[in-house]
């Protein structure tokens, strides 16, 4: 997705077999030379995960893979580039704060703005977009189980849940919404989603009008008296799941674009290709006419590919031992560029089963051997690597040093078999590890896991799943922990609640503390940047104190382009090389 509402993206490198390079352009003008660039053309990008929906806004959708794929077939207000600096699209459309007491924001889309199938970008997605994120509707009480989550949006609904319902504007092209409360992350709090036009007819609506209707008519969810609205459920249900699939839909309106890329042609876990969008003039025009993604998994596979000419450009995600392979790319005239990402990797513990009792967490937190999944994940790229010792700061942040010092997280800066084995008095729990089986170090942190952990009691079971399958099991009851990652692009603070909140839409494993709720009530509610890291330091502690579970490194990442191709500008966030696609172009 494009940065939009979801701030956080969950990654998990998956796998698939290389496949054969990718097709040339089809039809259109033959390529225009522009000073010593060529218009048209096409290039291989080599991706480690597969592609598994066209909605990348859902808390099952919101992976690395899709949201790349999302923000290339998609257009809006803004976009976030690779100085963290967010930038406004006035082709696309207009923001205007009309005023900041009470705050109210308008958002207003461009005549000609169209999805592929010529239906226009219209008030009716602008609504959509804003019942899907704002939780507006739903009734649901997590402690007494009752009641409707309608949208299962991935972002943090802190934001727009306190908005009216919005206004629709004489243009049928506008809509504006009006926050009860000052919101801090108000200019990435909203964006255009997913076409109403298809949404409605494939949930039985006669058209996005009565869609429109059915929004402005329902009223605002209440969890003292739930109640299921049975037409919006249906209009909820495939929202959340009826975009997803690995293989091309039948129907066109399944896979719409609004942005400068329409995708061509999927071979499930193995590749994806997008042709350029000869309609899209509400942005930066691309030079490409064709990008095929081939997802292949290990370093390794990503390298060969470049080496061999089967992809110009690739993004792996390296682990130690892999360094003398990049060292010979550049040899061949490849260039290589490695940066810190604004990511983790992290073990969260489910607070149901084994670990529901915080003496077993908390004993299974002493047997991970940290620094050793370090060593043998990310040594070699970085000097001297430490494992993460905060869940919310990463350690360019000058609050990171002070924070570490009081959070908690020196109780399990070592391992300690002895102090896991006190805690366990002498019980021997199972534990289902899930994690992604096609990400060799996901792979390599569950076994020294899984080891260490043997020698204090604990029976490990893998619980991983390959392909693109692990994700959908997030949430679920088919585990007790998981290894995942998740990156975010540095701006705004909406990530945190939307991973640590009670019911936030990545929270996965259940955790709940009103004390840090309450701090990320006011987290959203505050422009102050040292109140927001006093915040964040005060959640940091309370999260570590629940022994939730351990970060375990910040993420590096690595970007390899071959000399036929220029523009190529990576991001720390989670659309990498992506952020920029309209400037890739053929030397």
């Amino acid at each position: 997705m494009p940065l939009r509402r979801l701030i956080q993206v969950i990654t998990g490198a998956v796998v698939a077999a290389l496949v054969t390079s990718g097709c040339s352009a089809s039809g259109g003008a033959p390529p225009v030379v522009v000073g010593e660039t060529k218009r048209g053309g096409s290039v291989t990008v080599a991706e480690v995960n597969a592609f598994t929906s066209f909605n990348p806004f859902s808390a099952d959708g919101n992976t690395d893979i899709n949201t790349k794929i999302g923000h290339i077939t998609h257009s809006g207000f803004y976009y976030v580039d690779d100085t963290e600096k967010v930038v406004r699209n006035e082709k696309f459309g207009r923001i205007e704060k009309i005023s900041d007491k009470p705050l109210k924001v308008k958002y207003t889309v461009n005549e000609g703005v169209k999805w592929s199938d010529g239906e226009a970008i219209d008030a009716g997605d602008l609504l959509l977009s804003w019942a899907a994120g704002s939780g507006y509707f739903d009734d649901a009480d997590p402690e007494a189980g009752t009641g409707t989550t309608y949208f299962s949006a991935a972002a943090d609904k802190s934001g727009l849940a306190a908005t009216a319902l919005p206004e629709i504007g004489s243009d049928g092209r506008s809509i504006t919404l009006e926050y009860a409360a000052p919101y801090a992350d108000w200019e990435v709090a909203f964006d255009v989603g997913l076409p109403a036009h298809v949404v409605a007819a494939k949930s039985g609506l006669n058209d996005e009008g009565d869609l429109v209707d059915l929004i402005k008519d329902a009223p605002r969810g209440d969890p003292k008296q739930p109640s299921v609205n049975a037409p919006l459920k249906r209009v909820s249900d495939f929202w959340n799941s009826g975009f997803d699939t690995k293989t091309l839909p039948d129907d066109p309106a399944m896979y719409l674009s609004s942005g400068p890329y329409i995708v061509r042609d999927i071979v499930p876990d193995a590749s994806v290709r997008l042709v350029r969008n000869r309609d899209y003039v509400w942005g930066a025009e691309p030079y490409l006419d064709d990008i095929t993604v081939r997802f292949t998994g290990a370093a390794s596979t990503a390298i060969a590919a470049l080496r061999n000419g089967q992809a110009d450009i690739i993004a792996p995600q390296p682990s130690a031992g892999t360094e003398s392979l990049f060292d010979g790319l550049v040899e061949q005239g490849n260039t290589v560029q490695r940066f810190s990402q604004s990511g983790y990797d992290h073990l969260d513990l489910n607070f149901s089963g084994p670990f529901a009792n915080k003496d077993v967490r908390e004993a299974f937190l002493k047997t991970v051997p940290r620094q050793e999944i370090v060593d043998d994940v990310v040594g070699g790229f970085v000097a001297d690597a430490k494992p993460l010792d905060s869940h919310v700061f990463l350690p360019p942040h000058p609050k990171y040093p002070d924070t570490v010092k009081n959070n908690g997280s020196a109780d399990y800066s070592d391992l300690d078999i002895q102090g896991a084995k006190s805690r366990l008095r002498d019980a021997a729990p199972t534990v289902r590890i899930l994690y992604n089986r096609d990400n060799p170090n996901r792979v390599r942190a569950f076994s020294l896991i899984r080891d260490s952990a043997r020698l204090a009691g604990f029976t490990v079971e893998d619980a991983g799943l390959g392909s693109s399958d692990w994700a959908k099991a997030l949430g679920g009851g088919s585990y007790d922990a998981a290894i995942l990652g998740s990156i975010g692009p540095g701006v705004g603070v909406s990530r945190v609640p939307q991973i640590f909140k009670t019911g936030g839409g990545s929270n996965f494993n259940g955790f709940s503390d009103g004390d840090a709720d309450k701090a990320m009530e006011q987290l959203a509610g505050t422009t102050d940047l040292a109140k927001q890291d006093e915040l964040l330091a005060d959640i940091d502690k309370r999260v570590w104190e629940s022994a939730y579970g351990l970060p375990l490194y910040q993420t590096t990442g690595t970007v390899a382009f071959s000399s036929r191709v220029t523009g190529i500008k990576p991001s720390s966030g989670p659309l990498g090389v992506w952020w920029n696609v309209w400037e890739w172009r053929l030397k």
